[in-house]
């Protein structure tokens, strides 16, 4: 959520912004309601204060019934305006809630996603003597994935991944793993990218998979509600990515400078509708309703929270790099980064099997936008202020589909890429 006095100083900005992301919001209304609350304060505290003094005046006399009454009818007046405020309140929040985040301006202007820019391509797209094959032709044939199964006990776009994909995905996990929460492994990325940046390692979390919906709503992560699954009679949600339940570890709360950044790495199996999706989409692993990520988050100081944006997205290419998968680096436009974000940076992989970029990280830079309503501070020298937030993608289970693609035989076995062949028992193919 913005803050409404930088709304107040900059409206034509914000209204820029809006439309530049898609996004139809009456400023002008806001700004009105906002006119109105402000009066309606203004109004309650003047009789509060009237009611005050005539408290002070009854204590220090003789009890005095015109006083009495006058300050009944304060008391009666404040009521009325209170409700009145109440009701004013609650337009004011939902037009608030409604503005979104200011891009960066670096952001490419853009009415879809056709409008992303390619900011670099990196690896060789491996050629083939023969036809290469979808990672689902081949997890199929070598029965790492059963959907027919799955789709009796759980319905369609769910899946059993069985056997060695299992075992990969374990060992791209624990391989990430062992990097982000190394700190010599993060000097060493923080160097090679020029960025002078802390190099405290992360906290590896197993979190909780369901979250509040006042929590949710605050991380700006419930929209759109269609893609997300409620749980029936609970004021609860399936979290549809570990940075929904990170980001608001610390809902209401004040740090310390001193404990800045807080760098979190969390596991969990996530929840998605991906309603809309449809053809080659829906085949193998690439949109399942359920799937497992590993994924970044971060909290630090305005003044850091930049190049700890930057951070995210080399950790990201050095893993990518690591795995010897074909990439390129997308700088989402601002039609695409979403509500909430200031940026939004994407990588694709390169997928033989379907001879085409597919995404599989996505670094988001948030700045205050999610902390002003979580209410997550930090103190400094100078007074509290908010936190910034970021959070990108370590590994989902996309990247396996990039490994079986980029990595097949003709006898549909995989090799396995030699930074997780230690995690595989030394196994070079599966």
């Amino acid at each position: 959520m913005l803050d409404i006095q930088f709304i107040r100083e900059n409206k034509e900005l914000v209204k820029k912004a809006a439309n530049n992301k898609n996004i139809d919001v009456d400023i002008e209304r806001l700004l009105q309601i906002d006119e109105k609350r402000r009066e309606k304060i203004a109004a309650i505290e003047n009789l509060r204060s009237q009611r005050k003094d005539i408290a002070s005046k009854i204590k220090s006399s003789k009890p005095d019934s015109g006083l009495v009454e006058q300050g009944k009818a304060l008391k009666t007046q404040v009521a009325h305006l209170e409700d009145e405020f109440s009701k004013i309140e609650l337009d004011y929040l939902e037009l608030l809630k409604q503005i979104p985040n200011i891009p960066s301006q670096d952001v490419p202007v853009g009415k879809s996603e056709d409008d992303n820019q390619v900011a670099k391509e990196w690896g060789i797209k491996p050629e083939f003597s023969f036809e290469p094959k979808n990672h689902w032709e081949i997890a199929k044939a070598r029965g790492w994935i059963d959907k027919e199964r799955a789709a009796k006990v759980t319905g369609a776009r769910f899946a059993y991944l069985k056997g060695d994909l299992v075992k990969l995905q374990w060992a791209m996990m624990q391989f990430a793993v062992d990097i982000l929460t190394d700190e010599e492994s993060l000097r060493k990325i923080a160097q090679e990218n020029n960025l002078k940046i802390a190099t405290k390692p992360f906290l590896p979390i197993l979190p909780p998979l369901m979250i509040k919906t006042d929590v949710y709503d605050a991380m700006d992560r419930l929209e759109p509600k269609d893609d997300r699954y409620k749980i029936e009679g609970e004021d609860l949600w399936l979290q549809g990515s570990a940075e929904h339940v990170l980001g608001s570890m610390h809902f209401d709360e004040i740090l310390e400078e001193s404990q800045l950044p807080l760098r979190y790495l969390g596991y969990a199996t996530s929840f998605r509708k991906e309603a809309g999706t449809y053809g080659k989409d829906t085949e193998g692993i690439i949109r399942m309703h359920q799937f497992d990520k590993l994924e970044m988050e971060s909290l630090t100081t305005a003044e850091a929270s930049w190049d700890e944006h930057l951070f995210m997205i080399a950790i990201q290419e050095h893993l990518m790099q690591a795995l010897e998968l074909p990439y390129r680096v997308v700088m989402k436009c601002t039609a695409d980064i979403g509500k909430p974000n200031a940026r939004g940076v994407d990588i694709d992989v390169w997928l033989p099997g379907q001879n085409n970029y597919r995404e599989t990280h996505t670094a988001d830079y948030m700045t205050d936008y999610q902390s002003r309503r979580l209410k997550t501070r930090v103190r400094k020298e100078d007074g509290i202020e908010l936190v910034h937030t970021n959070d990108a993608t370590v590994f989902s289970q996309r990247p396996l589909i990039a490994i079986i693609e980029n990595n097949q035989t003709e006898d549909m076995r995989v090799r396995v890429p030699k930074a997780l062949q230690k995690y595989m028992h030394r196994k070079e193919q599966i």
